[in-house]
């Protein structure tokens, strides 16, 4: 997506040029960006600079809880039906993560986990909290139309006990206080608080209490901690925005005062994608969906919510938190916190409940290389599978296997009616802002009526898939919400899948082919949404099925390989160069004219450039104006270098902690940070200056 701006303001920003010296023209350095392709394989959030760049992870990692334990810190997020579920990560500085393990490696309450009678879709286990007491973690997660379930470990790298809770606490937190109680608080927008017995399963009797009625300002998600003497809670609430209000006590009884937000409208300025017009979960809906296209003017939607704060032993906060970005998920935020008048506000001074989506990492002591906590191809080489992958429900145990042939995934095909009534298909999250996984199959052995491919798994779901009919073997696509399917027939066996995803346009283009070099496009590109049907972002699957009652056979994948073409946080920074800025163009058909004054970018560390032209640089005044100034290195004159999810660039004053716009013919250093419709004048593009 590109922006601009009327023409009348363009020509207003030539003619600012001779008094700030800003330059205006066009693309970013998208080019310099793929020839990272050799340097980095896939997104991390840490740049390698000092810096890092939101989301930590560009796969969905919702309704996270992070603590910190010693100098380690230790991160789980829902899973919903995905088994195992509950991942389990470990940082030493809150940017790059490695996985240890699934606390749930098998979570069976009953028939439909397993795809029997029911389902589990958008259930399963989800807002789990996480907590750690005596040597011993624990989590705590809701699981729908269950009891609350408990997970515990003295090594995070298991094996973790399993054990039910005698009650359902919707959305809990847990707080283990100094004097060695246990508290549990509950509930959506009333919110509930109890003591917990000793073994942490059920709340003692008499200590229940409704401590904020509904109304108060809290919704759910509550996350419960202790600072000094004083009680929090931090929750997520949709009113007017998606926000993160909180409320501290000096009592797990309270009073409990509430403010109206320390986290609001950062949605980094992303905007809110394509929507199914029906009920959210789809009840009783079918497809063809009424698909809602991409809103602009939407605000508010897709902001941080749902999260919490922790404390380095350096003494610096940190927040964590989810948001909303579109087909591909809820991704988890990294934001430096900043106390004011004793509330914990995720941003900066200056700018208090705004995240920079790119930033300083935090200062733990610990230096690690950048790094992803799941490698996402995967050759089955191995005798199990990589901790990436994620069965749709409980799988069939006799239904796949790593050893009957080596080298291989075999998927015996089981009878379903299509994907979603499918007992055995094997998940992964999609990785954003782009992706293409590519899946060789071998077909040899399957049977008339088996489908067997590669899946962009949510609703509506779409599917690319060897198939075996009575007329020989065909490569065969279908997407749920046209119904149709395209078929071609194919010579060989071996045949190799693929999907091009785009997460920033939502659709995704399957390709096949015979050699694994030259791809054929089949059918249309298919529409990728999110919805609350399966409560996940897409997932790329592995499945084989046969719509018939008859014998099935076996379908052998050799292999599957996820290509980002955008791993990269950033293009890179054009230290040393003289550009030309422009302010990016708005989707209204009109283009930008340059500005005649180029500036040389000059870099100040940890992601920070000045703007320097003739000893002069750009400088940003306290009330936030601008003006060319002498060259002294000062706040006034460094800007956090980042960019947009659709890669516009925005320029954070290290005076202000606020971002340069464009308005009025003015230059200023006021913006809270980009609106999704673009047309604040935050977002810049540049090109170098020849």
């Amino acid at each position: 997506m590109t922006f601009a701006r009327s023409y009348t303001e363009r020509l207003a920003l030539v003619a600012l040029a001779a008094t700030v010296g800003v330059a205006v023209s066009g693309p970013s350095g998208a080019a310099v960006q793929e020839a990272g392709h050799q340097v980095r394989q896939t997104w991390t959030a840490d740049n390698g600079d000092g810096t890092y760049t939101n989301p930590l992870f560009y796969d969905e990692f919702s309704d996270p809880d992070l603590i910190r334990v010693g100098s380690d810190y230790y991160l789980t997020g829902t899973t919903m039906h995905s088994m195992p579920g509950l991942p389990v990560l470990r940082s030493t500085d809150l940017v790059n993560w490695e996985f240890l393990s699934y606390a749930a490696e098998r979570l069976d309450l009953g028939p439909s986990f397993r795809l029997e009678d029911g389902e589990e879709y958008g259930q399963g286990l989800w807002a789990p909290t996480f907590r750690h007491r005596d040597g011993t973690f624990y989590i705590f997660s809701n699981v729908n139309r269950h009891k609350t379930q408990k997970f515990s470990a003295t090594d995070p790298t298991g094996p973790w006990m399993h054990e039910e809770m005698a009650g359902s606490f919707h959305d809990l937190s847990v707080l283990f206080d100094d004097d060695g109680k246990a508290y549990i608080v509950w509930g959506y927008q009333e919110i509930r608080v109890a003591e917990l017995n000793d073994a942490l399963t059920d709340i003692v009797p008499g200590t229940e209490r409704v401590i904020l009625e509904e109304g108060s300002g809290l919704g759910e998600g509550i996350h419960f901690y202790k600072f000094g003497d004083t009680y929090f809670l931090i929750s997520a609430e949709y009113r007017d925005s998606m926000r993160m209000p909180a409320a501290r006590a000096s009592s797990p009884y309270g009073p409990w005062e509430v403010t109206r937000a320390i986290s609001e409208h950062e949605d980094f300025g992303l905007m809110k994608g394509r929507s199914i017009d029906a009920d959210p979960f789809l009840e009783g809906v079918e497809p063809p969906f009424d698909l809602v296209p991409p809103d602009p003017s939407s605000r508010d939607r897709l902001s941080l919510h749902q999260g919490g704060v922790v404390q380095t032993p350096e003494g610096e906060w940190w927040g964590f938190s989810m948001y909303d970005a579109n087909s591909i998920g809820r991704l988890t935020a990294l934001s430096p916190v900043t106390w004011s008048e004793g509330w914990p506000y995720f941003g900066l001074p200056g700018n208090l409940g705004r995240t920079p989506r790119t930033y300083e990492k935090p200062k733990t002591g610990s230096v690690q290389e950048p790094r992803a906590p799941y490698a996402r191809s995967d050759d089955f080489s191995e005798p199990v599978l990589q901790p990436v992958w994620q069965w749709n429900h409980v799988p069939v145990a006799e239904d796949w296997s790593l050893t009957d042939r080596r080298g291989y995934l075999r998927i015996h095909a089981d009878n379903a009616s299509d994907l979603l009534q499918s007992r055995t298909t094997l998940t992964q999250r999609a990785i954003g802002p782009r992706s293409n996984p590519t899946v060789v199959l071998d077909a040899s052995g399957m049977k008339r009526g088996d489908r067997a491919g590669l899946a962009l798994f949510g609703r509506p779901y779409a599917w690319l898939a060897t198939e075996r009919t009575a007329d020989g073997l065909f490569v065969a696509r279908y997407d749920e919400q046209s119904g149709a399917i395209d078929r071609e027939p194919v010579p060989s066996d071996r045949i190799w899948l693929r999907a091009e995803a785009d997460f920033m346009h939502e659709e995704a283009q399957f390709s096949y082919s015979l050699d694994g070099r030259r791809f054929e496009k089949i059918g249309k590109p298919v529409p990728l949404v999110y919805q609350l049907y399966t409560f996940q972002g897409v997932r790329y699957g592995l499945f084989a099925f046969n719509p018939d009652s008859g014998e099935t056979g076996v379908a052998d994948f050799d292999g599957i390989d996820v290509f980002e073409p955008d791993p990269y946080g950033r293009a890179p920074i054009p230290y040393g160069r003289t550009v030309l800025l422009s302010e990016a163009a708005v989707d209204d058909g009109t283009d930008g004219g340059p500005l005649a004054v180029p500036f040389d970018v000059r870099a100040r560390g940890v992601g920070q450039v000045s703007f320097e032209r003739g000893g002069k640089s750009l400088t940003v005044r306290e009330d936030g104006t601008v003006r060319m100034a002498r060259t002294g290195g000062s706040a006034a004159q460094r800007f956090q270098w980042s960019e947009t999810p659709t890669g516009e660039v925005v320029l954070m004053s290290r005076l202000t902690n606020r971002y340069l716009r464009m308005s009025d013919g003015r230059l200023t250093a006021d913006s809270p940070g980009p609106d999704p419709d673009g047309r604040d004048g935050v977002r810049f593009e540049w090109e170098i200056a020849e």
